[in-house]
C-alpha cells in the first residue's frame, strides 16, 4: 500500500475557503478556478464558500491576500486533496 505524499508548499491541491459575506460569480475571473456557493443560515452572516483547485500555496496566499484586501473576514481554509506534482 502506497503512503500519501506529504502537502510542500509546492503542491498543487484542491482547497475549501469559506468567508464571511457575500461574493458573487462576477469575481470569478479573479480567483482562478475557484467556483462560489453562498450559503444563509437562519440568525448567522452569510457564508461564500470557494472551492477549487489552487497550483500551489503560493496562489493560496495571493487567493487569501485578495480576500483581505476585499474585506472579507476569513472563516477557514481546508485542504480537500493533494495532487502529485508532475
Amino acid at each position: 500500500m502506497k503512503q500519501a505524499e506529504p502537502l510542500k508548499l509546492i503542491s498543487p491541491a484542491k482547497y475549501r475557503i469559506r468567508i464571511q459575506g457575500y461574493l458573487d460569480n462576477t469575481w470569478a475571473s479573479q480567483f482562478g478556478e475557484l467556483t462560489f456557493t453562498n450559503h444563509l443560515a437562519s440568525r448567522q452572516p452569510l457564508v461564500t464558500v470557494l472551492t477549487g483547485q489552487v497550483m500551489d500555496q503560493g496562489e493560496l496566499l495571493g487567493i487569501l491576500s485578495q480576500l483581505y484586501s476585499l474585506g472579507f473576514p476569513l472563516l477557514s481554509v481546508e485542504c480537500l486533496e493533494i495532487h502529485d506534482i508532475e
